[in-house]
């Protein structure tokens, strides 16, 4: 189980927790064997020996032990819930970091429920193991040790007995340990489906209800749960078998000494207080064994969560070289020749070569699919060009030899569906500058046209916007998008234009707001209204991945291209004339 062990180098964060958790552990254990010692002296000295004077100070001596037994069960019992914490706290820690720096590529397969259900219980499952499992293996296994050794020294051949089913004992645990693995990974997948789609409906639940599709997603939501209950059951069904046959066989070696040690009292073989001496470390000794298989089904749960959590963990992160201290960009930008694809053999831009000088607004439009958030997306190295797919420079220097850290503090990105997370508003905007003062943030606002709803609220800047800004407006989220952005100052700007329904009014604010952003910077802008496009410096008109024209409106106006049967097919939203108004007859 390699993976399993992979984990365990987080136990060496802790030794001193570790080791103090074990110690006190080790400590109770040793304890249990004074209660079968004093009831055997109890019973032969104290009873039919006629000494009861020493019955009290036997029975103290047993009191005390299980005084020392719980005190320490209970210090180790504070000691491993601290250890436990801290280990969940790092590995879910470090597993968040990565996932954090692992590119959009690996997102773009992944169901975010599945990444959840790795991070909040994945994570738990692999801690049980890692601090219960060890802690309590260890002290089964001492039990275990001591208890045969003293059931050996003090009545050999009822020890050996005793220790008859063990082979059987054996055997079970390997027959389930064997063939647990496809249960349990069919169980966790399961969960991550069933999670994946709650996930889905939740943040879906207005379409939901807009489309009544409660019914249908609620039979979908079922298909999951029983595949769930299925997968469960599976695992359940083997461990009915494995289970009480491990009982069962326990329990043979009890009646094994109980009907051995009976016949030799009856023959003056053996004292009354030896036989129940004997059985009660014979109890003992199973009780351990029963431990370590609910031990070895928690351990093959925690290797299928495990292989998970590595299967994420192995994943090559996205380089993490801080900002590049020597570089100070003015904004130019050029595409030569770039060639790139999300999957081989297909690609989504083909020989794209462009350049805009500091300052330049250049509008990207086209159907839908053409390639213009792919081609945004290369500039800020969400997605990785081949060595011969080209190159794309930002002054001069190709974005390949700048760390992606100094790239996209150069780069903003204001996108079409406006996220914001589920905090204040001070908090959303300090994403785009944290260092903000009280007077930046407000200049930011009044430049997105967005300080009078803000000094309206409640609570101000400090009024929670709900999960992706739900109690807030479409225009709102919008102009709080727009101020984030200014806040950062980016030389370069890459702008998604919203196109969303908003009153007259709003989206005249919203436009100024926009034009303010663009001022003095360059901007790569995907265009949807006409106005916008307007004012482009260059418009690029891409075609199943390829710049199919490119020039100003009027230029491409007149060439009587794609772009003018865009604009006469309505797709720029805006005030347009007519074809014939703008070229002339």
């Amino acid at each position: 189980m390699p993976t399993i062990f992979r984990v365990f180098r987080y136990l060496r964060r802790y030794p001193w927790l570790g080791l103090g958790n074990l110690g006190f552990a080790i400590l109770a254990t040793i304890t249990v064997v004074v209660f079968p010692g004093v009831t055997q002296r109890i019973i032969d000295d104290g009873v039919r020996g006629n000494h009861p004077e020493l019955i009290l100070p036997l029975a103290l001596v047993a009191l005390g032990a299980f005084v020392l037994q719980n005190l320490a069960n209970g210090l180790r019992i504070l000691l491993n819930n601290t250890f436990e914490q801290r280990v969940i706290f790092d590995l879910r820690s470090d597993l968040y970091n990565h996932i954090q720096r692992l590119p959009l590529s690996w997102f773009d397969q992944q169901a975010t429920g599945d990444i959840m259900t790795r991070v909040l219980e994945d994570v738990n499952a692999v801690e049980r193991v890692l601090i219960d499992g060890i802690e309590q293996g260890s002290v089964a296994l001492l039990q275990i040790i001591i208890v045969s050794a003293m059931l050996i020294a003090t009545e050999p051949w009822l020890g050996l007995l005793a220790l008859t089913p063990v082979p059987f004992l054996v055997a079970g645990a390997v027959w389930y340990t064997v063939t647990a693995k496809s249960r349990y990974a069919g169980q966790r997948k399961a969960a991550s489906a069933m999670n994946a789609l709650l996930h889905d409906n939740l943040a879906g639940v207005r379409q939901i209800k807009a489309y009544a599709r409660e019914a249908a997603e609620h039979e979908r939501f079922d298909r999951a749960g029983r595949k769930l209950k299925d997968a469960t059951l599976v695992v359940m069904k083997a461990w009915a078998i494995y289970d009480p046959s491990m009982e069962f066989l326990a329990g043979c070696g009890l009646v094994i000494v109980t009907a051995f040690g009976g016949n030799a009292v009856l023959h003056g073989q053996m004292g009354v207080g030896e036989l129940v001496g004997s059985l009660i470390l014979v109890r003992f000794l199973y009780e351990p064994v029963s431990r370590l298989h609910s031990l070895n089904q928690m351990l093959q749960a925690s290797r299928a969560a495990a292989d998970r959590l590595y299967e994420i963990l192995d994943q090559p992160q996205e380089e993490t070289s801080g900002p590049d201290p020597d570089f100070s960009p003015l904004g130019s930008v050029e595409y030569r020749n770039v060639n790139f694809g999300y999957e081989p053999g297909r690609l989504a831009l083909r020989n794209i070569s462009l350049s805009a000088s500091p300052g330049q607004m250049i509008a990207l439009v086209g159907h839908t699919g053409a390639g213009k958030s792919t081609l945004v997306s290369l500039l800020l190295r969400f997605y990785e060009l081949d060595a011969e797919g080209g190159e794309i420079l930002v002054d001069q220097r190709s974005i390949r030899q700048l760390s992606k850290a100094t790239l996209r503090q150069v780069v903003g990105f204001v996108t079409q569906e406006t996220f914001l997370f589920n905090g204040t508003i001070r908090e959303n905007l300090l994403f785009g500058n944290p260092k903000a003062s009280e007077a930046e943030l407000e200049e930011a606002l009044s430049a997105a046209f967005a300080i009078d709803f803000v000094r309206k609220l409640p609570g101000g800047l400090d009024s929670k916007v709900g999960e992706r800004g739900v109690k807030l407006s479409v225009g709102e989220k919008q102009r709080l998008s727009i101020a984030r952005a200014l806040l950062k100052d980016p030389p370069i700007l890459v702008l998604d234009e919203a196109t969303a329904s908003v009153d007259t009014e709003t989206e005249r604010e919203i436009q100024a707001a926009l034009q303010r952003l663009l001022l003095g910077r360059t901007s790569f802008v995907i265009a949807h209204r006409l106005s916008t496009i307007r004012q482009a410096d260059q418009i690029l008109v891409l075609d199943e991945g390829e710049i199919a024209e490119r020039g100003t409106h009027d230029e491409l106006l007149f060439a009587n291209g794609i772009y003018r049967r865009l604009y006469q097919t309505g797709l720029f939203a805006g005030e347009g004339a007519e074809v014939e108004d703008v070229i002339g007859d």
